[in-house]
């Protein structure tokens, strides 16, 4: 068995090894998951604690002038919410590892994510941009549930924020097809 060993100099060296830097950013990122689980397990039991055992949300909601089946959609968006954030930061953690600091050795791993195999910085780009159209979409959704609380300002810019981000993954998806064209419609 031979081992290819690859002498770097001093600079190139640190240089090249300057990527592990990155490492505790990424491991912070896992704390923040961590504390999004507790966030949702939080907002899970608050549900479930009073729909169960107060016989519902009717009273709460009542007073936020809210019909109870509102309320309870407007924390189950929350709950979608703080899952679909959760993904993201998924994403950015083994995508970012895998395609910044070193390789996770994954392969054949029955757990693997399909789009882990093909990963790379542009690709990484174009799942989180579409990442956070949905998260804004769920955010644009509880908005217009709650209408009638808000401002049409507040709700337009809500909208035109939502757009920009749609526009934006538009633009990053096409940048990145005009970059590197699919294998075949080269000439």
């Amino acid at each position: 068995m031979s081992t290819q060993k690859n002498d770097l100099g001093p600079l190139p060296a640190l240089i090249f090894s300057s990527r592990w830097l990155q490492l505790p950013l990424y491991l912070g990122l896992i704390v923040a998951q961590g504390l999004y689980v507790v966030q949702f397990l939080r907002e899970l039991w608050h549900l479930l604690h009073t729909v169960l055992l107060h016989g519902g949300i009717s009273e709460a909601a009542a007073a936020a002038g809210q019909s109870a089946e509102t309320a309870i959609m407007l924390t189950v968006l929350g709950l979608i919410d703080v899952v679909m954030i959760s993904n993201l930061l998924v994403m950015v953690i083994v995508g970012g590892y895998e395609t910044f600091v070193s390789r996770l050795r994954l392969e054949g791993h029955p757990d693997q994510p399909e789009w882990l195999s093909h990963v790379n910085a542009a690709v990484l780009k174009v799942k989180l941009a579409t990442a956070i159209i949905g998260i804004s979409s769920i955010h644009l959704l509880a908005t217009f549930i709650k209408a009638h609380e808000l401002d049409t300002k507040t709700m337009l810019w809500q909208t035109v924020l939502h757009l920009t981000f749609v526009v934006s993954a538009v633009a990053i998806a096409l940048i990145d097809r005009i970059m590197s064209p699919p294998k075949g419609s080269e000439h």
